[in-house]
């Protein structure tokens, strides 16, 4: 547990900052609200009395020194990563605390890799990126299903979601990613990211039950490709996509995810499969659970639990499966997620 442990949440009072929030408590820590809306900050300390707001902005480093005074780690929830990992990196490396992110944006999870690598080793620290359901859970599950392989042949991870009401965040992230592409998409193969202008294809994956053969789309490229090749070498990642939830993604109608328990959970489940093949043979490892957004909370904050004390493997940028045992830290978010392993 937490012991009381100084956590601060950069964009604390977000739809998955707050989440974050509360299993901090819960598993004992105590966060530090921080984030660049003084007033958000404020209203959200009022539904938790007692918890220190620490206003800061990610173009004054003084702000941002001011936020993890004193804190034990930070995990930033705050997007566009674009625009904020860089920032509230640097200042964890001044502070020199773990940092963890819960950054879905290929391109944001990229450049922490490419720029902060060499400095987050030789400072001792550790960074850990994508530390969420897309990038980290599909990470952690084809490192448990790998085992003691060090390369593959290819990797796949299907997400099976009952469907995709994406928040403020999501879009605006998504729409980042995008120009920063020049409106093109990105697979992983040939060991390297290759940017296309075609559409992704349409075709079939044939998930475990309940689900099924359900349609999905191909090459629904996710943060897993930055992830993976990041620790296991392989030539091809691909990730794919339930056709409903897609298109709930792609519709500006779709509505935000609305709460329909105590925990402010959503009624959206999901089942993720990771495949990983070498040599003729294949290697598979799920997860089931609820709501994509909620879930990205145990997986951050069990990564800052392990991280204070002294369950990770390695220090500098790291993904999920390189700096953590993976399948012990899969069985550690029940009951939040449940998972079949390989033997």
């Amino acid at each position: 547990m937490g012991t009381g442990r100084v956590v601060a949440v950069f964009g604390a009072y977000g739809h998955t900052g707050r989440f974050v929030v509360a299993e901090l408590l819960e598993r004992g820590f105590t966060p530090v609200l921080a984030g660049r809306d003084e007033g958000r900050l404020r209203a959200l300390a009022a539904s938790r009395p007692g918890l220190g707001v620490r206003p800061a902005t990610v173009d004054d480093p003084a702000s941002l020194d001011r936020a993890l005074a004193g804190a034990d780690a930070v995990v930033n929830c705050a997007g566009p990563f674009a625009t904020t990992a860089a920032p509230v990196i640097e200042a964890a490396l001044r502070a020199r605390i773990p940092y963890v992110d819960v950054a879905a944006e290929i391109e944001a999870n990229l450049d922490t890799f490419a720029h902060f690598a060499e400095r987050a080793a030789a400072a001792g620290t550790l960074v850990v990126p994508a530390m969420a359901f897309f990038g980290g859970l599909g990470d952690l599950l084809v490192t448990a299903a790998a085992g003691d392989w060090e390369e593959a042949d290819e990797v796949h991870v299907a997400y099976g979601l009952s469907g995709w009401h994406p928040t403020a965040g999501t879009r605006t992230a998504g729409a980042v990613s995008r120009e920063r592409r020049d409106g093109r998409r990105v697979v992983f193969e040939g060991g390297g990211l290759r940017y296309r202008d075609d559409a992704p294809p349409a075709l079939e994956w044939a998930f475990p039950e309940p689900l099924g053969v359900r349609s999905v789309i191909g090459e629904f490229t996710m943060a897993d490709v930055v992830t993976v090749p990041s620790h296991l070498a392989v030539p091809e990642v691909r990730t794919y996509m339930t056709a409903e939830a897609a298109r709930d993604l792609a519709s500006p109608d779709t509505p935000a995810p609305a709460a329909v328990d105590g925990r402010g959970r959503s009624d959206q489940t999901f089942l993720v499969e990771a495949v990983v093949r070498s040599g003729g043979e294949e290697r598979r490892a799920v997860a089931r659970g609820r709501d994509i957004y909620a879930v990205s909370a145990p997986l951050a904050v069990e990564a800052v639990d392990r991280a204070l004390t002294g369950r990770a493997g390695t220090v500098g940028v790291a993904s999920a499966g390189a700096a953590f045992d993976a399948a012990a830290f899969l069985r550690a978010l029940s009951p939040h997620v449940s998972v079949d392993l390989p033997r």
